[in-house]
């Protein structure tokens, strides 16, 4: 070799002494000095390639590895389980750790806190099987990737007169280690997407799995049960959601077959049967803003109720509730929700078709408080109406339902009616979708709010605004002798009536 190149090499060497002889477990700083001498060594690739297979030279451990994402998974064998075995996932690890006396562990763990191991569910301290005196404090391997404590460090223990020699630990990895994400990671084939998440309904887990993750579906369920308290029951949605009931099929993927469970929102608890009836824990906040709106004294019609989460809340509010389910089973659980929480006197129930609900029970009490409404009064009328996928088309109804004077505009009835879009523009396409129905401009009377995200490219969302005097009333004709005019009237009248029914 040229004297140039023997001077680098000792200049390496030198590197290697100073830089990365901390300690004596120190050997999985090899591979940094190695490149370092690559690069000081670009004339002798082949002394590279002879060094590198030398005995001296061992790569390191992959479970020591700080990059190796692999550190806390499971054992790679689980890989395509569909029947879950929860003994297969156990795997050891070699983490780095300090012996200490048992007397200042404590000490060490406040001293050591940005290094010591946080993983829930592992213990920061453990027993040395030879030393009942001695604890070893186990480290985050990912902190200390070269099991070697840096100055600062190495100085808190010299306080302590703990020796700051790292040691290594066997660390046994066992199923209840393992966070959910990361077992159905390791199990589902590499590359798929890995659903971990779900919607959680009393003591059931609600998921919405594709099509690739159906074959592990029994064991995705029981890993979601296992890994949170209080799932006893985990079901998958099978189908779409009926239009008419708002309820969908489902298979129970792990625990008890128990579909009738309790919920609590916003301080209310309810009952149901999540087989029959819709509920979607994603929209309390949106129930909590619209009964915010409302005033005691207020009256609220409640088109699509469900089994209450409008409603009830209204009525605690001391306002006059119409509640209308066209399903059975919701009307039912209505019924036993109002009883529950003690506002069944508050709420008049029924079980109707929206339209007809609207054109009957509605038209008939605002017909009756509209008129006795005084300037001075602040009873205001909200109209909820909470079918994302039909609502819009049910405006229609509100042309002409009633006949007479129009109220004062205060008096006019307030609709908030929910929809889905999925428009560049989505709050355009439900405002203009709405003016279709409702047969008028609602530019500059009427307020959007988006509710959430349903799905990629997907909105929901909720169109607020008075039901204009020029739709909701049909005036009555003059009353004059001409029987022309009479006749031309009712020509019109019944003309008119039609088109709307």
């Amino acid at each position: 070799f040229s004297s140039r190149t023997l001077w680098r090499l000792g200049y390496c060497a030198r590197l290697l002494k100073t830089n990365h002889f901390r300690t004596a477990a120190s050997n999985t700083s090899f591979p940094a000095v190695w490149m370092l001498l690559a690069q000081h060594s670009g004339r002798i690739p082949g002394l590279f390639v002879v060094v590198k297979k030398n005995t001296f030279f061992t790569m390191p451990e992959t479970v020591e590895d700080k990059t190796n994402p692999e550190l806390y998974l499971p054992h790679p064998g689980v890989r395509g389980m569909i029947v879950l075995n929860r003994e297969a996932f156990k795997r050891t690890v070699v983490v780095p750790a300090l012996k200490v006396k048992k007397e200042i562990v404590s000490s060490v763990l406040k001293s050591l806190k940005q290094s010591v191991l946080q993983r829930p569910g592992l213990k920061r301290v453990v027993e040395d099987p030879e030393d009942e005196d001695s604890r070893f404090v186990i480290l985050d391997p990912h902190k200390i990737p070269e099991f070697s404590l840096g100055e600062s460090e190495q100085q808190v223990l010299k306080q302590l007169s703990v020796h700051p020699e790292v040691s290594k630990y066997h660390l046994e990895l066992t199923y209840e280690n393992f966070k959910s994400e990361e077992i159905l990671r390791a199990v589902l084939p590499e590359g798929q997407d890995v659903t971990s998440g779900f919607s959680r309904v009393g003591h059931i887990a609600h998921l919405n799995l594709r099509d690739h993750q159906l074959p592990y579906r029994h064991l995705i369920g029981q890993v979601i049960m296992d890994k949170n308290p209080g799932i006893t029951c985990v079901v998958n949605k099978t189908s779409i959601i009926d239009s008419t009931y708002r309820n969908f099929e489902m298979e129970v993927l792990a625990g008890e077959n128990n579909l009738v469970t309790k919920v609590k929102e916003n301080n209310i608890a309810y009952e149901l049967d999540f087989s029959k009836v819709y509920w979607n824990p994603r929209l309390s906040t949106e129930h909590g803003r619209i009964v915010e709106l409302l005033k005691p004294g207020d009256v609220l019609f409640d088109v699509f109720a469900g089994i209450g989460p409008f409603a009830i809340p209204a009525a605690r509010r001391k306002c006059r509730v119409f509640a209308n389910d066209l399903n059975p089973e919701s009307y039912t659980w209505l019924l036993h929700n109002c009883k529950l929480n003690k506002v069944d006197t508050k709420v008049k129930a029924f079980n109707m078709d929206g339209r007809d609900f609207l054109r009957g029970p509605v038209r008939e009490e605002l017909s009756k408080e509209l008129p006795l409404l005084k300037e001075e009064q602040k009873t205001a009328f909200h109209i909820v109406m909470n079918l994302p996928a039909l609502a819009v088309e049910f405006l229609d109804v509100f042309r002409h339902l009633l006949v007479g004077e129009p109220c004062s505009p205060a008096g006019l009835p307030t609709v908030h009616c929910y929809g889905f879009s999925k428009h560049s523009n989505p709050t355009r396409d439900i405002q203009e979708r709405a003016e279709a129905s409702l047969g008028t401009s609602l530019a500059g009377r009427c307020s959007t709010f988006l509710v959430r995200n349903v799905a990629p490219n997907k909105e929901m969302l909720c169109l607020s605004f008075q039901i204009p005097a020029d739709v909701l009333y049909k005036r009555p004709c003059p009353d004059e002798a001409k029987p022309a005019s009479k006749r031309l009237c009712t020509s019109q009248d019944s003309s008119e009536e039609k088109l709307l029914s």
